[in-house]
């Protein structure tokens, strides 16, 4: 038997050792101070088969999702309105510019290029339902709990130290998207988007999550769980999203605080925290040891 299936407990001991000394090569995240406040060697993984984990390292770990919670706004939304109205508010075309490009959007005409990046998931911020941004951050959290039996909640402190300091370009780009008509009101759907953002769980929250993804399951249309993977496939890590599509290829998203979701279609999902970053914002340790497991048990979806 191949796949996820095949790893033993000695090649997940190795491959995290060999993954985690990458991690000297990378940055903790500093915009955000309170992103600051970890070690930059902490490393943690669950591989989530089939509901069987397997874990390793600093698995205590509680962090926010960040961007890693891009996908399940895309899912959330899919579910909500289909795929006819969703594509209408945002594109579905790869990124070459960084994932807060406000240049990319002007030069867009201010429709967001997709889903992955911060001006798509502003957009579809807007989109939720629920009265407040506080509101429809809950409903949000809740259903995903719910979906994937995991324990997803807040971060107040990462929220707060996001709202002072990390929000001077994104407020820019909500700005651009009332002007070009992309979004009603930019306060509510920015401080909902700081909201999502700030969910945080461990490791084993973020595998349950990938696994929505990975299986079918009555929960979720398989078209939209399809839309998802081949989104976080061309997109989800931003420029360098062609290079791990050739040397992974699989379905992955990345986060600032160090999260990183990789999706293995029919069988499981991978998932990391790592908080040292590469030059383009994504974990090094995870994609040094998710590479390593796609290469040497043959994951890739190609």
């Amino acid at each position: 038997m191949g796949g996820l299936a095949a790893l033993t407990t000695e090649q997940l001991e190795l491959w995290t050792q060999q993954a985690r000394h990458k991690a000297r090569y990378g940055r903790v995240m500093t915009r955000i101070s309170r992103l600051t406040a970890v070690r930059a060697d902490w490393f943690a993984t669950c591989i989530d088969f089939q509901g069987q984990m397997e874990l390793w390292g600093d698995t205590d770990c509680v962090f926010p999702l960040m961007s890693v919670i891009k996908p399940f706004i895309l899912l959330y939304l899919l579910e909500q309105f289909g795929m006819e109205n969703l594509f209408r508010w945002v594109g579905m075309q790869p990124s070459d510019a960084p994932f807060n490009s406000l240049d990319q959007l002007i030069a867009d005409s201010g429709r967001p290029r997709n889903p992955m990046i911060n001006s798509g998931a502003i957009a579809l911020a807007s989109r939720l339902p629920g009265a407040t941004s506080y509101d429809r951050c809950q409903r949000l959290c809740t259903w995903l709990n719910h979906k994937a039996d995991c324990h997803l909640k807040i971060d107040e402190a990462t929220l707060a130290s996001v709202r002072i300091e990390g929000r001077g370009v994104n407020q820019t780009i909500a700005d651009t998207l009332v002007q070009q008509g992309y979004l009603a009101a930019s306060e509510i759907s920015l401080d909902t988007y700081e909201q999502i953002c700030c969910l945080a769980g461990q490791v084993t929250d973020l595998a349950r999550l990938g696994n929505l993804l990975a299986r079918e399951s009555a929960a979720i249309a398989p078209q939209h769980r399809r839309t998802v993977n081949a989104l976080m496939l061309t997109c989800g890590l931003y420029e360098a999203s062609s290079t791990y599509a050739v040397r992974i290829g699989l379905p992955m998203k990345s986060g600032i605080s160090g999260a990183l979701l990789a999706v293995v279609p029919g069988q499981g999902a991978i998932a990391c925290y790592s908080p040292a970053l590469d030059a383009i914002g994504n974990p090094i340790a995870g994609l040094a040891f998710v590479e390593i497991l796609a290469q040497r048990l043959e994951l890739s979806v190609f």
